[in-house]
């Protein structure tokens, strides 16, 4: 298919990452959790227009962690909790948009992710359910196959650098600051490309990167743009261990 092509031509002109923060210890575990399938709610309909861009969302994973009502439960302690993992960003997911607001989802009725697309990607989206979410929502729109999609999400989440987190944290943030951050350590990536995500609380929770047709960054669309520069972000540190 013609997007799976664009992420490897999107790859070929990133960088390769430095500043791999997204896994900072992560050891597949011996069995993981089998997710429930999942189909689109009644306020969420299914939309099919054509795809003209995507959007990568990377999480910030001790914000979610943070918030998370029972990090020690079966859906987030691998995440949030576990002896073998410990995260600084995390992939969201990869999402089709088009030229507003109503971006196509829920294209296609989902199966089961297979186990071992789940292996395969769970220490880059730390949550089995939130892989069978991205996969029913946003990938059936992309394509048949769970693998091509997550494949495709995982080779531009690699080719993203990140700045030091560290550093942020120790000081009040701006969305435009996180932004100017993002960008000075990814090459070719302007500010406008990104969109910054907060909690309700203004702490840091994501940071997308918006995507042309070829998967190559581009300009952020007005309703994509997120925060204002202006608005203020505090970044949590990672918890030690």
């Amino acid at each position: 298919m013609r997007w799976r092509s664009a992420a490897a031509i999107a790859l070929a002109l990133m960088p390769v990452a430095a500043a791999r923060a997204q896994a900072l210890a992560c050891v597949v575990p011996d069995r993981i959790p089998v997710p429930r399938l999942e189909k689109n709610p009644r306020d969420e309909p299914v939309r099919t227009p054509p795809i003209t861009g995507y959007k990568l969302a990377m999480s910030w994973s001790p914000q979610y962690c943070a918030n998370a009502r029972d990090p020690l439960g079966a859906n987030d302690r691998f995440q949030c909790s576990g002896d073998a993992a410990r995260f600084g960003w995390v992939l969201h997911g990869l999402w089709p948009e088009t030229d507003n607001p109503a971006y196509p989802q829920w294209c296609r009725p989902a199966r089961i992710v297979p186990q071992q697309v789940l292996r395969q990607h769970i220490c880059q989206t730390p949550t089995p359910q939130l892989l069978q979410h991205e996969w029913a929502k946003h990938g059936t729109c992309m394509s048949p196959h769970p693998a091509a999609y997550f494949k495709a999400a995982s080779m531009l989440f690699r080719a993203v650098r990140f700045p030091d987190m560290a550093a942020l944290a120790t000081k009040p943030q701006t969305a435009g600051g996180i932004r100017r951050a993002f960008a000075a350590v990814n090459p070719g990536v302007k500010e406008s490309m990104i969109a910054v995500a907060t909690d309700r609380k203004g702490w840091l929770s994501e940071v997308r990167l918006c995507l042309g047709p070829r998967m190559r960054p581009q300009a952020c669309k007005s309703f994509q743009k997120g925060l204002p520069d202006r608005s203020p972000v505090r970044v949590r540190s990672i918890p030690r261990r």
